[in-house]
């Protein structure tokens, strides 16, 4: 499912809303999201799961068409550990 796809499954739910309201909606609930992980914290839906951010340490990498040695800097990666509930419904549990 893609955002377009979120939204629009909302709309249909959701008949007395707008699809634009529906849009703006969806969209300050993701940038909460990302300005919660920008700054360092961690989101958790309950029943879904837990968004967090890891970092990586620079580590020394290798051009794989040239075979030359080059660096890759530290960086933050976005993770995300599935809820209990997630877990169980996607294994029929």
């Amino acid at each position: 499912m893609i955002k377009s796809e979120l939204i629009a499954a909302l709309a249909s739910e959701n008949p007395h809303l707008t699809q634009k309201d529906i849009e703006r909606v969806v969209g300050v609930i993701l940038d909460q999201m990302i300005g919660a992980l920008e700054g360092g914290g961690r989101v958790e839906l309950r029943g879904f799961g837990a968004f967090s951010v890891r970092s990586r340490p620079a580590r020394a990498g290798r051009n794989p068409r040239t075979g030359e040695a080059v660096k890759v800097r530290a960086k933050a990666v976005p993770f995300f550990k599935a809820g209990k509930e997630l877990r169980a419904r996607l294994n029929g549990d």
